[in-house]
């Protein structure tokens, strides 16, 4: 089996988007580390399914709105 395709994610566009939220301010939202927020959105760290859900709920859009399955 080949290497599984990497989970994309809009984590700092819709920061941007949400009047300029910092990755503390969403790392208090969703309970982790400003370290962990830098990683999702440079893709280096998958986030757990709570967390995951939690960005999401953070800024009123879906899961898959969040994240993508390049495949």
């Amino acid at each position: 089996m080949g290497k599984a395709p990497p989970i994309t994610n809009r984590v700092r566009d819709l920061r941007e988007a949400h009047g300029g939220m910092s990755q503390q301010a969403l790392a208090d939202a969703i309970g982790v580390t400003r370290q962990t927020v830098i990683a999702i959105e440079l893709g280096k760290y998958s986030p757990s399914l709570e967390s995951a859900f939690r960005i999401a709920r953070t800024f009123g859009v879906g899961v898959e709105d969040v994240f993508g399955w390049e495949g």
